[in-house]
């Protein structure tokens, strides 16, 4: 896909797909609205600014590839999916519906999933397997996975951290959507995981820090990656649950909880709509 430098677009773009998350998990009745907005706008530039994929060729053998580890913010990869043209925006509507292929966590049924997630820990696990493949077979592409705060939680997590540093795995970005909050509280009071930043240091990786709705400190983390050699690389962004929304901002209900009609509306009011 061409990309799309213009920061202006890029946030305009993130806020359209903001209402559409909105929206499709209220008719569904069901969803997580929380990690979808903290997550949407670090989604948006890696589809839309950074990945090199081609739509009309979902299984072009040089794409890079993209794990959503925490599989149950699906709705923001499902929205950016159909806009750039995976399958058509109106199944967006079918969300959760029985039969329907956007299910509730992302699987390799919708055109453009990489690999079926939801059962948190497992992604980095997949895109380390992903990247070594690649070096094996010569063939250079990016992985980069989108992790949780609570999901990293897991040991599965730190094995594959250390995998990678041991391996030198350099197509390898690891995104952590930092938002602080996991489905039952604060991340730290339930699990304190810092010092983050010097724990991914210490098995191998470059690491960086950056506020995860700052679409040029995004851009740029992204780009830095690009220039690291001999590791991998942990993308620590700071970003606040229900992002846009002030009634679902920094609130763990929002978690799986899906908007009525009336929350709804209100919603798209503050997002300018």
């Amino acid at each position: 896909m061409e990309r799309i430098t213009d920061i202006n677009l890029l946030k305009e773009k993130a806020r359209q797909f903001r209402r559409e998350i909105l929206e499709m998990i209220t008719e569904a009745g069901s969803g997580h609205p929380g990690g979808s907005l903290s997550s949407i706008d670090i989604i948006t530039t890696l589809y839309l600014y950074k990945m090199r994929h081609r739509p009309e060729m979902p299984h072009w053998p040089e794409r890079d590839r993209f794990i959503l580890s925490k599989g149950h913010a699906c709705p923001a990869v499902y929205v950016v999916l159909a806009n750039c043209g995976y399958f058509p925006r109106e199944e967006l509507k079918d969300f959760r519906r029985l039969g329907a292929r956007l299910q509730g966590h992302v699987y390799t049924g919708v055109p453009g999933v990489e690999h079926s997630t939801g059962s948190l820990g497992h992604g980095l696990s997949v895109a380390n397997g992903m990247a070594l493949g690649a070096r094996i077979r010569g063939v250079a592409f990016n992985v980069y996975c989108l992790l949780g705060d609570g999901e990293i939680q897991e040991g599965s997590v730190w094995e594959a951290a250390m995998t990678a540093g041991h391996h030198k795995l350099e197509r390898v970005c690891a995104i952590l959507d930092y938002n602080k909050v996991q489905e039952n509280g604060p991340v730290n009071e339930i699990k304190n995981e810092e010092p983050l930043l010097e724990k991914w240091r210490d098995f191998g990786w470059h690491t960086i820090e950056i506020d995860g709705h700052d679409f040029k400190e995004i851009m740029e983390a992204l780009d830095e990656f690009d220039r690291v050699k001999d590791r991998p690389t942990f993308i620590k962004a700071n970003t606040v649950k229900g992002k846009g929304v002030s009634f679902m901002e920094g609130q763990a209900k929002w978690h799986g909880k899906a908007p009525s009609r009336e929350q709804l509306e209100e919603a798209l009011k503050e997002l300018g709509f």
